[in-house]
């Protein structure tokens, strides 16, 4: 290299960490200490420089933050270390109820080293509590101490990149502090890929949302409900120069996998964030207790709308690390933490008119309309009242002043209606006596709260039934959602779900906002669908009150030995009421459920029509990997053949799924209910009535450790 580029080499270097020290000032400290044309001046003279340049160019450069193609859309990764949910609590009593089963876990796991009893192990118990920032998780990984990707949570195991899009956020570093050496792994395997891995939250200030929200709402675009829903929505831009526009800020708050030893603390651990250059939000607090806990929830709770973030909440963790690894994790979150939200907000609104939905069983669900109102967090215009029995109970009519509850800060319910502010003019609803979407008369059945429409070939109750049959845990046809099923039903391509396997290229592709490569995808997932395990078959076509646990049931008393759906009809037919009713799990009314439906001549031409379309019975082994070289392939261990399990409480190694997959597959069988031919009740944490129930009738419980013996 000569003297000349070498000296420009050496310019750049210079630009690049000055400009970066700016920018750490400002973003991370927010102490500016320069004018920002100072800093935009040195970012021109860097980006010049690197066009002039372009062997010296580097993708960590200040320039690359707002770089790059916008891409078509984002790739799914998998995430290094899996990512977790949080248990939340509402309440104070719930927080000690966790301290207290945290306490006996510890007791009961870390031996004598921590103290053994209770009493000793409370007095060990120390607490680090963070402000729970409403925003959208990320993930940051760092190779040589350089960004190397970002990603979202996703469902925890797989995310999605937004390495372009987090980028541009000016607090994440895209080069670290200190130098980082060979790994130390803690909550997951980190494979060699990383040198570390930390965890934060993107999040979008309530200035910049006001700004947004006045442009959007101006261009006649939908407004974001709060600073979360925007955050994620300026993630999720496939361009990244639109989520620069959008000035986003992040909070770090955990390290995952880290090349070099882990801090003994999580007070240690945010301060050593802090020292890589990560922005850290300074409101955590070391608390020796939990009345000290609450003591900084109750003035967070006070103080959080002061904020230029959104706040929902308090997080809680134990801030030993030891004690933290001997608690680990449930199967959905770490037992070591604990989110303590803010009290579910309320509000007040107008009941401005009462409609109905109608489901795919036929029921009419009566819903509120109401004047949109922020509860929460978010805009609520619409609350379900659930049913004629619940509209009596609140004695609610359309005008009412009503009373909002987000119930876990999610799903909104009328609580209270506010009669003294009556005006008179107030309208009495009544469920109607005809279906609102067919015409045929309506029917309430004794003993039931719901209303049903009497007409089975109803549109909604079709739209409905094809939407569940399409569902993941139904056939599992990627592709077809809700509007794309309205839309075929709408078109008239499709009458019920056994149309779908009839559909043409030529059927797809003239619709409206569908391409020759949408409907090929399409077409592919119907294909993929068309060979099909017998339970989930049955829970696809919806028969009334056939969960999917009911329909494993099904399928091991229907014993189809053929894969001709033509055989299953036969099956069924040779069952009798009495025989059904006595299915243990199934039950009196369940049964006359699944005998009334294989009796139904419709129902037996839909089947004739799905087999015909080219659906046919596999069996998870028709599907599985070729066993290794000199294994045998096919064949499976039966050592459960007959064993009936009841699963209550959660189970820190697996999830309930995943056991009950892994009982299935060494031939035993799952119960809801506990009953004297239940072979054994596995007992996780926090086991409920079941429980109970199981020494009560002497039935053999069993905890994790014992349950996963028996499946080796």
């Amino acid at each position: 290299m000569n003297k000349a580029n070498l000296n420009i080499k050496n310019r750049i270097a210079k630009l690049r960490k000055q400009i970066d020290e700016m920018r750490y000032q400002y973003h991370v400290l927010d102490k500016p200490d320069v004018d920002d044309t100072v800093y935009d001046s040195l970012t021109r003279e860097l980006r010049e420089l690197e066009t002039q340049y372009p062997e010296f160019k580097s993708l960590t450069s200040p320039t690359q933050r707002i770089g790059g193609q916008a891409i078509a859309k984002f790739q799914k990764v998998r995430h290094q270390v899996r990512q977790w949910s949080l248990q939340d609590a509402f309440s104070f009593a719930e927080v000690k109820d966790w301290e207290e089963k945290i306490q006996r876990i510890l007791s009961a796991r870390g031996g004598p080293a921590l103290g053994g009893d209770k009493e000793k192990m409370a007095d060990k118990l120390d607490y680090c509590c963070e402000i729970k920032i409403d925003g959208l998780k990320i993930i940051l990984t760092y190779v040589k101490g350089e960004f190397i990707q970002a990603a979202t949570r996703g469902d925890g195991v797989i995310g999605e990149n937004v390495t372009a899009q987090i980028k541009t956020i000016q607090s994440v570093p895209l080069v670290l502090t200190p130098p980082l050496t060979p790994p130390l792994i803690r909550g997951g395997e980190l494979k060699g890929r990383g040198d570390i891995t930390v965890v934060g939250e993107a999040w979008l200030n309530k200035e910049h949302l006001a700004k947004i929200n006045a442009e959007r709402k101006k261009a006649g675009e939908p407004e974001f409900a709060n600073s979360r829903n925007a955050a994620a929505g300026s993630i999720r831009q496939l361009d990244p120069k639109i989520t620069a526009e959008r000035k986003l800020d992040s909070f770090v708050y955990d390290l995952d996998a880290i090349n070099g030893e882990f801090p003994e603390t999580q007070i240690e651990e945010l301060k050593f964030l802090e020292k890589l250059g990560f922005k850290v939000n300074k409101e955590y607090r070391h608390c020796q207790n939990l009345d000290e806990a609450q003591k900084m929830h109750d003035e967070w709770a006070k103080k959080k709308d002061k904020q230029n973030y959104g706040i929902d909440g308090l997080v809680i963790k134990v801030n030993s690390k030891k004690l933290q690894d001997i608690l680990g994790y449930t199967g959905k979150a770490p037992r070591w933490a604990i989110a303590y939200k803010f009290a579910p907000e309320k509000a007040t609104t107008i009941v401005e008119d009462i409609t109905v939905q109608v489901g795919r069983t036929g029921a009419l669900t009566p819903v509120a309309h109401l004047r949109p109102v922020q509860v929460a967090g978010s805009t609520v215009s619409r609350a379900t009242l659930h049913n004629e029995d619940e509209i009596a109970r609140l004695g609610i009519k359309i005008g009412d002043t009503v009373v909002i509850h987000k119930a876990g800060d999610i799903i909104p319910e009328v609580v209270e209606v506010l009669k003294k502010l009556r005006a008179g003019k107030e309208k009495k609803f009544t469920m109607p006596k005809e279906c609102p979407i067919c015409g045929s008369l309506v029917e309430r059945r004794a003993g039931e709260a719901a209303t049903y429409c009497t007409n089975k070939k109803c549109f909604a109750q079709e739209l409905e039934r094809i939407i569940h049959f399409v569902s993941k845990k139904g056939m599992n046809i990627e592709g077809l959602g809700d509007k794309i099923v309205e839309q075929l039903l709408n078109e008239g391509l499709i009458k019920d779900a056994a149309d779908i396997y009839y559909l043409k290229q030529g059927d797809l592709e003239p619709l409206e906002r569908f391409a020759e490569k949408k409907a090929q995808n399409i077409l592919e997932s119907i294909e993929r669908s068309r060979s099909v395990e017998l339970p989930k078959l049955l829970y696809a076509l919806g028969i009334r009150h056939v969960g999917e646990e009911t329909a494993v049931l099904l399928s091991k008393k229907l014993e189809v030995r053929s894969k001709k759906l033509s055989n299953l009809t036969t099956e069924a037919q040779k069952i009798t009421l009495e025989d059904w009713q006595s299915v243990e799990g199934i039950g009196e009314i369940v049964g006359q459920s699944i005998y009334d439906w294989f009796r139904d001549k419709n129902n037996f031409d839909l089947l004739k029509r799905l087999e015909d379309g080219g659906v046919v019975l596999s069996k998870k082994s028709d599907h599985a990997r070729p066993a290794a070289a000199g294994g045998r392939a096919g064949v499976r261990s039966k050592k459960l053949q007959g064993k009936i399990f009841v699963l209550t409480g959660s189970l820190a190694g697996l999830t309930r799924d995943e056991a009950k997959d892994k009982i299935r597959a060494l031939g035993g069988d799952i119960s809801s209910s506990v009953s004297k031919n239940t072979d054994y009740v596995v007992a996780g944490e926090e086991p409920g009535s079941k429980y109970e129930k199981a020494k009560k009738l002497g039935v053999k419980i069993i905890g994790e450790e014992e349950f996963l013996k028996l499946l080796e």
